[in-house]
């Protein structure tokens, strides 16, 4: 069974960390619809939706691809680059130890698991402002005895690696070329996004299709013409906080 963990909108979303963008208002509820209809859609695809309650005391918490990687056997719960972010590993851990068993990196460690691309026993990590190489050694030594291999992408101008791609299956990445050195993905067929849309790289691969922010039209055109089945979803007040679709759930098989 595919399974979708999410945590709702935290009250106090206009505090979250931003890193490469200004700050605007976002309007909170307009964003809990949006979440809402986000989890409807993931439903709708044939996900499990796991929905645990909002933290108020942690502003980013909504996005809880960045407190853990997951993979089939075990769950690495990280160490944040932003240390204002690092409570909300607890009651995600608790979460998860449902499912698989816990590790946990260690300082001086940081690592967030919106640096973290997958695609099959391989995960490309993005060095970037909130990972660092000693949470890339960490992982490393956790998942190699798994028969896992984990290589490193440089990223700029970005939060992080799925901010500049993703995996659209089959071979293809959908990416931001002039945010991520793209030597270590050579032997993927590299699909750009539209002329404007610098953000739209970060889309969500599942249940046959892929979800794209309805702010980014013209890269949803490119995925449609390439034979892909696009979603739309409006996540406008989510991407004030610096998020993408990604980043506001956990995809495992249970």
């Amino acid at each position: 069974m595919l399974l979708a963990i999410t945590r709702a909108v935290s009250p106090a979303i206009n505090q979250c960390e931003i890193g490469f963008i200004e700050r605007q208002e976002i309007d909170l509820a307009k964003a809990n619809e949006q979440h809402r209809q986000y989890e409807s859609l993931l439903a709708e695809l044939g996900a499990k939706v796991v929905s645990l309650p909002a933290e108020s005391d942690y502003p980013d918490s909504v996005f809880v691809e960045d407190p853990a990687v997951v993979v089939d056997e075990i769950a690495v719960m990280t160490r944040m680059g932003a240390a204002s972010r690092r409570g909300e590993s607890e009651a995600l851990a608790r979460a998860l130890a449902d499912y698989r068993p816990l590790r946990h990196l260690r300082e001086p460690a940081t690592l967030e698991g919106g640096d973290v691309m997958r695609v099959g026993r391989t995960l490309y990590v993005g060095v970037s402002h909130r990972t660092n190489p000693a949470g890339i050694e960490q992982l490393t030594n956790e998942l190699s005895l798994l028969g896992y291999t984990v290589v490193p992408v440089a990223v700029r101008g970005a939060l992080h690696l799925k901010s500049a791609c993703c995996s659209l299956g089959d071979g293809a990445i959908l990416a931001n070329r002039s945010w991520l050195d793209l030597q270590p993905l050579a032997g993927f067929r590299i699909v750009d996004v539209a002329p404007g849309e610098d953000r739209a790289a970060n889309v969500l691969s599942i249940g046959g299709s892929v979800i794209v922010p309805a702010s980014f039209p013209r890269t949803a055109e490119i995925l449609d013409r390439s034979g892909l089945r696009v979603r739309m979803l409006d996540v406008s007040e989510l991407m004030k906080a610096e998020a993408g679709v990604t980043c506001c759930s956990l995809i495992l098989e249970s």
